[in-house]
């Protein structure tokens, strides 16, 4: 945060120093200019990002609910898009958000397409503020950002701070581009370019490339509106110019895609082809809606001439690429299933090459900028880690029943699955620990990194204490009384019970679940006493090999009560103190 901060003032001094500089003259400053203008475009940007940062640790916790409690229908995750995306500030990280769920099946590509072609609308959230055009209290805004900032004694208060010297920044950026312009009012060079932008496909093709340049459609859209406000720009060719913006915004999508599952790709594509569509679809109507957003945004009736445009553009700009963007949804939100199926249809599935034994299913590098959720795609993979673990408690207790060497030697490559991801989960997390957290995603942090911990030592048991015992059973022959397997059968049913509870509740973040592992200690507990008691009665009168048997049954008694241990060491990170002391 502080050098982020530091950066954000040098920025100001440094745009500042160049406002003193006679540069609203008549005559255009090239150096000025350029300077100006791309220095505000930076300050510009890093508002965005500061606005975003305060948005995202205020509301991030909460985007992961959000996102998957708002998705049973179509509409509802539209407006889930909407909503995170404005959060987010990012129309391409909602859609690798949205991957993540695909992946961890808590949605259909066809739901996740709702929430795409909601994140558009979202992405216009930043127009809209950015057309109030309040540069003259942008410093105020700043000044009292910082001042939160610093002097807050609450997270909430810091994390708002933040948005507002973010908003500041904003604006004061905009005003510098805006000043730094001004002298192009009277260059006719530059004029008659701005008369060609009102050819649509110009408009597009500039407004598309700049986007993905910068790789940020809100950047194009604020630049159309500060051109606006100098009276340099006319209402079609700001539209033709978010048009391109929203086409530009695909690159990013395309680039986060690349080298990813189907699913990463898929959704890039219905991305696209939503974005593309929608402007064909109003291409030939710019005219149409520009007249329409004249007849519901202000008017400045008692101005004239590049005064009443400078006026009224800049709101009209940001409501037709609202209403844009809006309607677009409204209109193709109809067909998601036809936009899920061309996606499937233009990336089929690819089979797998095992150059690997395992890779990670959630650990998406994109999401780091967004903790809270990169956290949930933490939880997400520690459950597959966890599926891997369970597999192999039965495997081995298949191979333990059957007598089979192979499946318990199968046991040993399972673990080494295991350790793979418990490296990358910790690598990831490592990652994570470098961004700014809040308390609370610190808190959950150091829980899912104990757990991963926690379940590779409880997989270690399984291939080299458990698996041991089991070959050793096959080995020398041995066979148990009726009675005590009985008593060994219902012990490891109740530690995979208890295990499998453990990674539903990881899963899920589910508290009761969690509870539920922790309750079953004094059913284990009661049958350890039990094998305990049996073999204590036969110890005596056993001799030999049968000694060697009674040996093996009791570590194999000892280490699934140290699994049990581990597992309901794991499941107290994941309930309150209070609970875990009533579930025990």
């Amino acid at each position: 945060m502080t050098i982020k901060l530091i950066i954000g003032l040098i920025l100001v001094l440094f745009t500042h120093s160049a406002m003193a500089e006679e540069a609203v003259s008549q005559e255009v400053d090239w150096f000025y200019l350029v300077m100006a203008l791309f220095g505000g475009l930076a300050m510009f940007l890093y508002g965005m990002e500061q606005m975003s940062d305060g948005l995202q640790a205020a509301a991030g916790d909460k985007l992961k609910d959000v996102l998957a409690g708002l998705t049973k229908n179509r509409f509802m995750g539209a407006i889930t898009g909407a909503f995170v995306t404005a959060v987010l500030n990012s129309s391409s990280v909602t859609t690798v958000l949205v991957v993540g769920f695909i992946s961890a099946g808590f949605m259909t590509l066809t739901q996740s397409v709702g929430i795409i072609m909601g994140a558009n609308i979202g992405s216009t959230f930043t127009a809209q503020i950015v057309a109030f055009n309040v540069t003259q209290y942008a410093l105020l805004l700043v000044a009292l950002g910082f001042f939160m900032l610093f002097t807050a004694k609450t997270e909430r208060i810091r994390h708002y701070g933040s948005m507002v010297m973010g908003l500041g920044l904003i604006f004061y950026g905009m005003g510098v581009m805006g000043d730094a312009m001004y002298p192009m009012r009277t260059y006719e060079p530059f004029l008659d370019l701005m008369v060609k932008m009102e050819n649509p496909l110009l408009g597009i093709l500039i407004g598309a490339v700049f986007t993905g340049l910068v790789q940020s459609s809100a950047a194009t859209t604020g630049i159309a509106i500060v051109m606006a406000t100098e009276g340099l720009i006319s209402l079609p060719a700001g539209i033709a110019l978010s048009f391109g913006a929203n086409i530009g915004t695909c690159v990013t999508a395309i680039l986060a895609a690349i080298g990813k599952p189907a699913e990463a790709v898929r959704a890039a594509v219905v991305h696209i082809a939503f974005n593309i569509a929608g402007v064909l679809l109003w291409l030939m109507f710019i005219p149409q809606l520009a007249e329409f957003i004249v007849n519901i945004s202000p008017s400045a009736a008692e101005l004239a001439g590049k005064e009443k445009m400078a006026a009224e553009v800049p709101r009209q700009i940001a409501n037709a690429h609202t209403v844009f963007n809006v309607a677009n949804t409204l209109i193709f939100i109809w067909f998601t299933p036809l936009f899920a199926k061309l996606a499937v249809i233009l990336v089929p599935e690819k089979p797998v090459e095992e150059k690997v034994i395992v890779k990670p299913k959630y650990l998406n590098k994109e999401l780091l900028e967004v903790p809270a959720i990169a956290l949930e795609n933490v939880r997400f993979e520690i459950g597959h880690m966890g599926e891997i673990t369970s597999d192999m408690l039965t495997t081995l207790w298949m191979a333990f029943q059957t007598r089979n060497r192979k499946m318990a030697d199968d046991v040993v490559k399972m673990d080494d699955k295991v350790d793979v991801l418990s490296e990358l989960i910790l690598e990831y997390m490592s990652d994570i620990q470098q961004e700014e957290l809040t308390d609370e995603s610190s808190h959950t942090l150091k829980s899912l990194m104990s757990a991963t911990i926690n379940i590779e030592s409880l997989a270690d048991i399984i291939e080299s204490e458990l698996s041991d015992i089991c070959k050793k059973y096959i080995d020398q022959d041995l066979q148990e009384s009726e009675q005590t397997l009985a008593l060994i059968v219902k012990l490891a049913q109740t530690v995979s019970e208890a295990f499998d509870k453990l990674v539903v509740a990881i899963k899920n973040n589910d508290e009761a679940i969690a509870a539920e592992v922790i309750a079953l200690k004094e059913q284990i507990q009661h049958s350890v006493d039990n094998i305990l008691k049996n073999q204590a009665s036969r110890i005596s009168i056993q001799t030999g090999k049968h000694l060697l048997l009674v040996r093996l049954e009791l570590e194999m008694v000892d280490h699934l009560r140290h699994i049990y241990t581990l597992t309901k060491r794991i499941a107290k990170e994941f309930i309150p103190d209070e609970l875990a002391i009533k579930a025990e």
